[in-house]
């Protein structure tokens, strides 16, 4: 299923690979701000994310997949040496990404 090929692009930092699978009208919904970000914006973030070697990702599981949604979790690493435990959720439309949301919490 596509958590799969989210997977493989991000282990290989592919960002071409992982915004194949991202819809033309995505939407980033960035609850932390309030602020919503589109497909461009999602790419200029992963793409940073996907250079630096101190964004890390650990204990990647899928918590459930059908053809409409994604349920991941997951514990990241930044760059400032902070780690969270972050739950995404991803909607999809025509068999691609069309919205990500996610909540994270600060861990030591």
């Amino acid at each position: 299923m596509l958590y799969e090929k989210m997977k493989s692009a991000d282990k290989s930092r592919d960002i071409d690979a992982f915004m194949e699978l991202v819809h033309d009208d995505f939407v980033f919904v960035r609850n932390q701000n309030g602020t919503d970000v589109d497909r461009t914006g999602f790419y200029e973030g992963r793409k940073m994310m996907y250079a630096s070697d101190k964004v890390t990702r650990e204990k990647e599981r899928c918590i459930y997949e059908n053809d409409d949604i994604i349920v991941e979790h997951l514990i990241m690493a930044f760059p400032d040496d902070t780690k969270e435990v972050i739950m995404g959720v991803w909607t999809k439309k025509d068999g691609k990404l069309i919205c990500f949301e996610n909540e994270g919490t600060p861990i030591k």
